[in-house]
């Protein structure tokens, strides 16, 4: 099999965390701030963290989402971005980041002993 018969795959579910470098401020949250509007516009399902964002959809739309991210923050003027990007998939079962937090949250409270922390991102 060649690549060119490959696709990507249908679903994907990215925890991307997107770092300006060079700004004049230690602050990126204005940086943050637009890339969490664009995504808003984008129609994808999306969840920002403390550490970064996580966005579901397909493959394409995911990776695509991102690069416009980046060009988006260039055309702002940021010169150079570094992305850290994980991303995962699965075939048997459609599951999103909501789902993963709760399977395991489910299982946190049949712990006799385990008492919840105070936030909950979901």
């Amino acid at each position: 099999m060649t690549s060119a018969n490959l696709s990507t795959p249908p679903k994907c579910t990215a925890d991307v965390c997107l770092v300006p470098i060079g700004t004049l401020s230690p602050s990126v949250s204005k940086e943050i701030a637009d890339v969490q509007r664009f995504l808003q516009k984008s129609g994808l399902k999306f969840t920002m963290h403390s550490a970064g964002t996580t966005i579901e959809g397909s493959w394409d739309d995911v990776m695509k989402a991102i690069g416009q991210a980046h060009t988006l923050l260039h055309e702002k003027g940021i010169i150079r971005i570094q992305s850290d990007i994980r991303v995962g998939t699965r075939t048997d079962k459609v599951q999103s980041a909501e789902d993963k937090v709760a399977a395991v949250e489910k299982l946190l409270r049949e712990d006799a002993d385990y008492e919840p922390g105070e936030a909950s991102y979901y």
